[in-house]
């Protein structure tokens, strides 16, 4: 089946099979947040990102096999609520921003740093810290050797633009330069973009709009 990132609370998982990774979406809770299945194709080990709520829907997609880690990208409430039931489940080592950790009130083993690599199996996720929708957001770049990269952007870029900065002027000016800075500059037009809600995108679909954003400061 064609892969098309679309997806819905209640409804099934999408799955995105690379060659090296199978990425499993899937929309949870009432604002319909996006968490994703990482499992490495050589090995079998699977990484959650967002266990954002219905731990009972998480848990079945993670399946029998279980998770070694869990990543939150960020610290608003509707990325963690299903957290303390996951980790308790599967006893999964928890990642998060080092800026954000506090804000989650899980303990996180791991207090990821910008350029920080994250590891499942023998797949490379390289942490990109970008400010302004929370002080320690986390984006994950998975550069997939067989192909483009792919990114995981939690609240921080969507389609349409980048994540809410609550009218606040300087941190929008953060957010929409560490996007540009961080993810734009340095990832191909052909970067598949998985944000923390909605659908997906490419980098090469939102850059011509780079002007407009920072035009409308939102």
């Amino acid at each position: 089946m064609t892969y098309s990132g679309t997806v819905k609370a209640g409804g099934p998982a999408d799955v995105h099979e690379l060659p090296a990774l199978m990425i499993s979406k899937v929309a949870v809770g009432a604002m319909n947040n996006n968490a994703y299945l990482l499992r490495c194709r050589a090995t079998g080990e699977q990484l959650l990102i967002d266990a954002a709520a219905e731990p009972t829907t998480l848990l079945s997609l993670i399946g029998d096999d279980g998770i070694g880690s869990v990543v939150t990208t960020h610290q608003h409430g509707d990325h963690w609520q299903a957290l303390a039931a996951i980790v308790t489940a599967t006893g999964a080592r928890t990642y998060a921003g080092r800026y954000d950790a506090e804000g989650i009130p899980v303990p996180t083993d791991v207090l990821v740093e910008d350029g920080e690599v994250i590891r499942v199996g023998e797949i490379e996720l390289t942490a990109v810290h970008l400010v302004g929708h929370t002080p320690g957001s986390i984006a994950l770049v998975y550069n997939d050797p067989h192909g483009h990269a792919h990114v995981f952007t939690g609240d921080c870029l969507f389609p349409g633009g980048v994540g809410n900065t609550h009218k606040d002027p300087e941190a929008f000016a953060s957010l929409l330069h560490d996007v540009e800075t961080k993810l734009f500059d340095r990832l191909s037009d052909e970067t598949w973009v998985y944000p923390g809600h909605g659908d997906d995108t490419t980098l090469g679909d939102e850059r011509p709009h780079l002007p407009e954003w920072r035009r409308r400061g939102w």
